[in-house]
């Protein structure tokens, strides 16, 4: 065995690259290699023999392969510093046009949105996508047999078995953002909460994951009308028109009372529309006046504070906008796709300076 570990030691030390330590290693500790035929006698010893012959024959395999190892590692570094001594990089070169990145239109409205309802005194708001049960239904009024809470409109995590905790689920919107920021903040509170929210649903209109928008005001004065003047002065900043008509439908949620649909007047031409003019109407957002309950669940008196809130899913007011036909091509990460509908790095949404150029 000293003769064993001698040779091949002296072998490995002396190998000029990885090929030759390959062989070495084939020889020494491959399937039919010295050491390894060697191991192979030890069925024909005595148990006295094997006990002295064997963890000898497993310290002298452990010793080639950590010299084998480390052989392996200092060839490696060797070709590397070679490389790095020969190679040189000139950084001076101008950057290459073609790989300079665009804005995501989600990213782009997003902020175009948060920059509208800011000037109007609203702040942004954050939650968890990952949410409780209760956050995301109990507190909002939505009764335990709503379709919302079925599992086939609602992704919810796994429960190990016997588990009797309520499930946590992927947030179906930003509503619970509206409730721990009540919690948090108290009232009086004007709050936006644009996030992503998920849904089981996939067409050309819908996909599992996709963006919203809601707006909370709770104060002790606030009524519908302050909500509609919101919303106009929202649509026409957003579209960059002079004048907008909305219409309010009668509508249901569970977490406002009344509640409504909001549809704008509206054209379309070239598949794209133009909002403040035409015949036609557009719905595009759904609002209403928190339910008194909801106040409860966020720790604040109905009696003495009211509000509205209203839920914008940022992906349809994109597509709307701009003019982009399928939703689902917002998630394909087509880069044609990118460099047609991105935006510049630098075209910052203002209101002052212009939403959009």
């Amino acid at each position: 065995m000293d003769d064993l570990k001698n040779k091949y030691l002296t072998a490995i030390a002396d190998a000029a690259d990885e090929n030759a330590l390959e062989e070495l290693r084939v020889q020494a500790v491959g399937k039919k290699g010295e050491v390894s035929l060697k191991m192979r006698e030890l069925g024909k010893m005595t148990p006295e023999e094997r006990q002295v012959a064997g963890p000898a024959l497993n310290a002298l395999k452990d010793e080639i392969n950590s010299a084998l190892a480390a052989k392996k590692a200092g060839l490696a570094d060797a070709a590397l510093d070679e490389r790095l001594r020969t190679e040189c990089l000139d950084v001076t070169l101008p950057a290459r046009t073609e790989r300079r990145g665009t804005i995501h239109p989600i990213s782009q409205v997003t902020e175009e949105v948060t920059a509208i309802f800011a000037d109007m005194g609203f702040a942004v708001a954050e939650g968890p996508q990952l949410e409780s049960d209760w956050f995301n239904f109990d507190a909002l009024n939505i009764p335990g047999h709503h379709p919302a809470r079925a599992e086939m409109d609602t992704f919810y995590t796994h429960r190990a078995e016997g588990d009797e905790r309520p499930p946590h689920v992927l947030r179906t919107h930003t509503s619970p953002v509206q409730i721990r920021s009540m919690q948090a903040q108290g009232a009086p509170i004007r709050v936006i909460a644009p996030g992503r929210v998920y849904r089981a649903d996939y067409d050309q209109t819908h996909t599992p994951m996709f963006h919203q928008v809601e707006g909370l005001a709770i104060d002790k004065d606030i009524s519908m009308a302050n909500l509609k003047w919101v919303l106009e002065e929202f649509v026409k900043a957003f579209f960059e028109v002079d004048d907008v008509e909305l219409r309010f439908r009668a509508s249901h949620f569970p977490f406002t009372e009344p509640s409504a649909e909001v549809d704008i007047r509206c054209s379309w031409e070239g598949g794209t529309v133009k909002v403040g003019e035409g015949d036609d109407w557009l719905e595009v957002l759904g609002s209403g006046m928190v339910h008194p309950k909801v106040l409860e669940a966020a720790n604040i008196d109905p009696n003495e504070y009211q509000g509205f809130a209203f839920g914008v899913g940022i992906d349809r007011i994109a597509m709307l906008k701009y003019g982009i036909p399928d939703l689902r091509a917002f998630f394909d990460s087509d880069l044609r796709w990118l460099r047609h509908y991105g935006f510049s790095a630098l075209d910052v949404p203002t209101l002052h300076g212009g939403l959009s150029w």
